[in-house]
């Protein structure tokens, strides 16, 4: 990884970043953040944590998206403030929709100078954006007479990074689960980046064709960094960490906590192995939620493969959710291995962020 965005990111680039909630290129945000990379334009479709984190790590001058938000968990506290109020400086922001965005990634694909689209009929961003404009078709309307429709210009990145799966030495790169405009943005930038949970025989690749979702001919580099995506999840590998994204909008409140969390996190460990080591090292682990439908054999691989990393952990490890912990007894693992099995697990969750759970309280009361 440092290879890659030491050949491949220079100050003032254009850098994307996809994977729609699904396989989030972290590692490699978090690499770009530890070479101090500056004045990046970064590109993509739902701003999330990583994007907090490398503003917050002074690395982007712009932002254009079509999300802000932490997935469902709370705020972005860097981005806000920067929004906000320019604390503790602007933030150039671009603002799409979701279709906009994927328009603009199939007319930068195929080098074309815009792409149309109807959805930006009645709304506001037009408004706020000059980019969205309106031409007249070639073609008559609906109506037979003369139609303006809007268009997006086209986005080409210097570079892209994705996260995948998996992928050969060639770069032939295989997705599942939650696909997101991985191959399109892929396909749009002059270079692309591959980073992978691992890499695999060409033999494997050949033999699940319907993965690959981009060959290797669009790829410029393959990095293989296991949990590369943490905190979003890699589907057969492992889940998404909800604490984890419960936690970040009490941290990225605070200004001050937040870099003390780069610090420690990012400007503190060498690359993204030496993260993912420190997060083993956790004193307690807590799993809520099994990988994907573990009652079919053909799909409990993910499952099993974080039950049996719970049990060669130091840590004190908690089973939390009804799910989890029939997951353990159908899976054939002794429920006395672990530190503790609760049916509780999302009220768990909230009683760690320091909730009050209304059936606790009652007691106390």
């Amino acid at each position: 990884m440092r290879d890659a965005v030491a050949a491949f990111v220079h100050d003032g680039d254009t850098v994307c970043l996809e994977g729609f909630t699904h396989l989030i290129p972290t590692a490699a945000g978090h690499e770009i953040i530890r070479q101090r990379r500056r004045d990046l334009t970064v590109v993509r479709m739902t701003a999330d944590i990583v994007v907090d984190q490398m503003l917050a790590g002074g690395c982007v001058k712009r932002l254009v998206s079509s999300f802000v938000g932490n997935s469902s968990a709370g705020s972005l506290g860097e981005l806000r403030r920067r929004v906000e109020r320019a604390d503790p400086e602007p933030l150039e922001f671009e603002e799409y929709s979701h279709h906009g965005m994927v328009c603009r990634y199939q007319a930068g694909a195929q080098r074309l100078p815009f792409l149309p689209l109807r959805s930006y009929a009645g709304s506001d961003l037009p408004g706020v954006n000059p980019a969205l404009r309106k031409v007249t078709s070639p073609y008559p309307g609906p109506d037979g007479e003369p139609e303006q429709i809007y268009v997006v210009p086209p986005v080409n990145p210097d570079v892209t990074f994705i996260h995948a799966q998996r992928a050969d030495r060639l770069g032939n790169t295989q997705i599942w689960g939650l696909t997101g405009v991985q191959a399109e943005a892929v396909y749009a930038a002059k270079r692309a980046v591959v980073v992978v949970e691992e890499i695999v025989d060409d033999e494997v690749i050949r033999a699940d064709p319907n993965r690959t979702v981009v060959p290797a001919h669009a790829v410029d580099a393959v990095v293989h960094c296991p949990r590369g995506a943490h905190p979003s999840f890699a589907q057969g590998y492992y889940d998404r960490d909800n604490a984890f994204y419960r936690s970040w909008s009490h941290i990225s409140k605070d200004a001050e906590r937040l870099r003390a969390w780069l610090d420690e996190w990012v400007y503190g460990t060498r690359d993204h192995a030496e993260y993912a080591a420190k997060l083993a090292d956790a004193r307690t682990i807590f799993w809520n939620g099994p990988m994907g439908v573990f009652e079919h054999p053909d799909y409990a691989g993910g499952t099993r493969a974080v039950a049996q990393a719970l049990l060669d952990s130091p840590a004190f490890t908690v089973v939390g959710g009804g799910d989890s912990a029939a997951a353990v007894r159908l899976l054939g693992f002794d429920e006395n291995a672990y530190g503790h099995i609760s049916t509780g697990g999302g009220a768990s969750l909230e009683y760690l962020e320091g909730k009050t759970l209304p059936g606790l309280a009652a007691l106390e009361d």
